[in-house]
């Protein structure tokens, strides 16, 4: 079994910056991908930013320029470092990773429990 714990979110006003860590732990053989979503209430879940193993990067359009994805393969750890937050940053961010399990098998999806990111103006 594969577990993600996301962590890092909080209350920051405008202008501010903010660093959200996720760490993978479990019987892991190898982790593909990781990336971080977003989702508000009653709106689907969106990709923020992604990293795969190789350190190819993928970003929302949106944050392009102010969120950096990074990741640390020797800790199973992804990060995502947030500048010049927004009131509309505010969402609860969803830690997510590709997966495959060790002892082989097939990968999967996995994902954090979430960590709310709220911006005051």
């Amino acid at each position: 079994q594969v577990q993600l714990l996301d962590s890092g979110g909080g209350l920051v006003q405008a202008g501010g910056s903010l660093s959200l860590s996720c760490a993978a732990s479990g019987i892991i053989g190898s982790i593909i991908a990781m990336g971080w979503y977003r989702q508000a209430p009653g709106k689907q879940r969106e990709l923020v930013a992604a990293i795969t193993s190789v350190g190819s990067t993928n970003y929302a359009d949106s944050v392009k320029g102010r969120y950096t994805i990074s990741r640390d393969n020797a800790k199973n750890t992804v990060y995502l470092q947030i500048r010049s937050l927004k009131p509309d940053d505010t969402d609860v961010y969803y830690c997510h990773a590709v997966v495959t399990p060790g002892g082989g098998g097939s990968w999967g999806d996995y994902w954090g429990q979430g960590t709310q990111v709220t911006v005051s103006s």
